[in-house]
């Protein structure tokens, strides 16, 4: 999966600033569809027959490779790695028998997943495009998305703070907000 581009030009503190960020126009443009961000880990599932054959894990680019903008992609995951037991956690929570057969790419969420800041009871996997979570009529504007993050609830798990958002184009084309970046 290749990162997703923030909608905005970041400042020296690493904020967001009003300037469009190139390549994402069509954001303003209105075109696609905003979903919710959620705060998990990265994670792709290669899914046969209704079954879960390969887990990956998104692997961090190192300080050099962010400096280029260099995405490294993603690595295999162990089931005997301890680092890895709480992305098979997940992958255990997550019914993908209706899946297609294919790579998907995946938010582990859940408990003892970066915190769970979504308050989850149980682990599981959510797909980034099969069923995504909408949030409708969103304000495609600097000011909008600002005064929007002001107080920004997730829509997946009600009650808790969001994340951000993902907006999807038709063609594939993603770019996205934290509520971190303002």
């Amino acid at each position: 999966m290749n990162k997703i581009e923030t909608i905005f030009e970041r400042d020296s503190n690493f904020k967001v600033t009003p300037q469009v960020r190139k390549g994402t126009e069509w954001v303003f443009g209105g075109e696609g569809i905003a979903t919710e961000k959620l705060d998990g880990t990265n994670v792709r599932l290669t899914v046969k027959s209704g079954k879960v054959i390969r887990v990956e894990k998104r692997r961090n680019p190192s300080r050099a490779e962010k400096a280029q903008g260099e995405e490294p992609g993603y690595i295999d995951a162990s089931a005997e790695d301890p680092q890895d037991k709480h992305i098979f956690r997940a992958v255990a929570g997550t019914d993908v028998a209706g899946w297609d057969d294919g790579a998907w790419s995946c938010e582990a969420v859940g408990p003892k997943i970066q915190g769970n800041p979504l308050g989850l009871e149980v682990p599981t996997c959510y797909p980034f495009i099969s069923k995504p979570t909408i949030i409708p009529d969103v304000v495609r504007s600097y000011e909008g998305l600002k005064q929007l993050f002001f107080d920004f609830h997730s829509r997946y798990s009600p009650g808790h703070k969001g994340e951000g958002i993902v907006f999807h184009h038709p063609d594939g084309r993603m770019a996205k907000i934290k509520v971190r970046d303002f």
